[in-house]
């Protein structure tokens, strides 16, 4: 039986621990007491496409860690390095999968760790309801890769990707996981960078094309704009991400970098729409699109603590200064 730790207990991270659970060792690194407290207590919920309840092992010092054969990073891309910093040597002997958004945590991962790293691409998406309580709605695919730079066999690839669907998980191994994570990253830095901006959810508005105001056209030319820049990366993707979007357009689903953005919190946005801005400039290809998003949800989180001093204080009626 392998052991595995799951680093970051958010939706995502709470459904690989509950359904890895059901057929192995599974232990979670938290980054709260009380998270760990809960789930040792309680167990972990899922509730949605699937329901069960399953026990977990958790922790939120890395120093109380054994080593693993196997560990999950699905923390935000934002918090891969603090996350990975002190847990990293427990992963020497096994593999690390890189379960975040956007493009360059595998790189992190390999600064910390001796062990395989493989990249990693989800699209099931799920609601955190609690510390212990998570529903599952997408019941979509992991595409899992060798990290090419440390040279991960694929072997070891293929039997992650086969210990997923026996926890009752999708699961792809793939020789090359760029072209399938070059599809997602394509998918949600559009996806996420418009709801940064609108406040809206993934709803249907980000597929509609019907008016000349829907949402729904500038999705299209934030996709087709992210891959031509995938062409020049000389990357054919796995799925088309305009497919994906209109799928997740179904949902509702409230994308990461919105939550940031109504908690005022660090958003993602470098790993996405800023990965994408980068490549085309690496490339010599146009990208106004990504490169405004990019821009512009920089600019929002500049705004969260600016202050102008020269902003005049209106006296209200009745208030005296």
């Amino acid at each position: 039986m392998k052991r595995v730790c799951i680093i970051g207990c958010g939706a995502i991270g709470s459904l690989y621990a509950a359904h890895l659970a059901r057929v192995t060792e599974v232990w979670v690194l938290t980054r709260r007491k009380e998270h760990a407290e809960a789930l040792n207590r309680d167990g972990l919920r899922v509730s949605g496409t699937h329901n069960f309840t399953a026990t977990v092992r958790a922790t939120d010092d890395p120093a109380e860690l054994p080593d693993f054969d196997l560990g999950i990073i699905a923390t935000k891309a934002t918090q891969v390095k603090d996350s990975i910093a002190s847990a990293g040597g427990h992963f020497d002997g096994g593999a690390l999968i890189s379960a975040q958004n956007g493009m360059g945590s595998e790189e992190i991962l390999a600064e910390h760790t001796r062990g395989n790293v493989i990249r990693g691409t989800t699209f099931m998406s799920g609601t955190r309801h609690s510390d212990t309580h998570v529903q599952y709605e997408l019941n979509t695919a992991t595409w899992l890769g060798p990290f090419e730079p440390r040279g991960t066999p694929f072997s070891v690839v293929q039997e992650a990707a086969d210990l997923l669907v026996q926890s009752g998980l999708n699961a792809e191994a793939l020789r090359d996981a760029r072209p399938a994570q070059w599809s997602k990253l394509i998918f949600n830095a559009s996806v996420n960078g418009v709801s940064a901006l609108t406040g809206l959810p993934h709803s249907p508005h980000f597929a509609a094309e019907s008016e000349f105001s829907d949402l729904g056209y500038l999705l299209h030319a934030l996709i087709d704009e992210g891959k031509k820049v995938a062409a020049a990366a000389g990357i054919t993707l796995h799925e088309d991400p305009w497919a994906m979007n209109k799928i997740g357009a179904m949902t509702n689903h409230p994308p990461s970098m919105l939550s940031d953005v109504r908690n005022q919190s660090p958003t993602e946005v470098d790993f996405l729409s800023g990965a994408i801005a980068r490549e085309a400039a690496r490339s010599n290809v146009p990208a106004p699109l990504h490169t405004a998003i990019y821009r512009l949800i920089k600019g929002k989180e500049a705004g969260w603590s600016f202050k102008d001093e020269n902003q005049p204080v209106v006296a209200h009626e009745g208030v005296s200064r």
